[in-house]
């Protein structure tokens, strides 16, 4: 339980509040299953065939997630893999720094993967050097992509983890995401532990 302590602390000192976006309900309703959904995509979890990781914080929450659909891994070194095939548009990887402080924000590592939809997903925090892909390079899903870190916004090693759509105005705009686990096809919740049942 260290880990969810070191979390917490600064929780105390960014706020309680949580986001006021009204689709937080909507998200909130999907991870508890008063809404079901049953024609999105199904992801997989962004790790390894066989193991299993906690999700420490989820959609909206009351953390650095207070305006973000976006899933925090608890991931300290672990293998990244793709949730889902594309092409990777976008790569950093020469980020050293992170910490509570908004001035690391630029230096997160990070790999940015658009889909066949449009669609784009983002793996944040990754580790120095941790990138196993270059722009332009066609992923699988399930394909080895980095290594997670601690790099850029962050209180402890993670994987930060979020997909956008472009909506029609142009703007791109973040969406919720149905995973595969041992669980069965589901929206992950806070500080439940997941296994990726994919095999290889």
């Amino acid at each position: 339980m260290k880990w969810l302590l070191f979390l917490l602390i600064p929780a105390l000192f960014i706020g309680c509040a949580v986001s006021k976006n009204p689709e937080r309900s909507t998200f909130r309703g999907l991870q508890k299953g008063r809404i079901k959904d049953d024609t999105s995509y199904i992801y997989s979890l962004p790790f390894a065939p066989g193991k299993r990781y906690r999700v420490i914080q989820g959609y909206f929450s009351s953390m650095t997630h207070k305006e973000r659909a976006a899933i925090d891994f608890n991931m300290k070194g672990a293998k990244v893999h793709a949730a889902r095939g594309g092409i990777v548009v976008r790569v950093k990887e020469d980020g050293t720094r992170g910490g509570m402080n908004s001035k690391y924000r630029l230096d997160g590592n990070m790999i940015i993967i658009q889909h066949n939809d449009s669609t784009r997903a983002g793996y944040w925090h990754l580790a120095p050097n941790g990138a196993y892909v270059n722009v332009g390079d066609t992923v699988q899903q399930g394909q080895l992509i980095g290594l997670s870190g601690n790099t850029g916004y962050t209180s402890m090693p993670h994987l930060h983890f979020l997909v956008w759509k472009r909506t029609a105005d142009g703007q791109w705009h973040q969406i919720g995401t149905r995973f595969r686990t041992n669980k069965g096809i589901t929206y992950l919740r806070p500080f439940q532990r997941y296994r990726n049942p994919e095999k290889k």
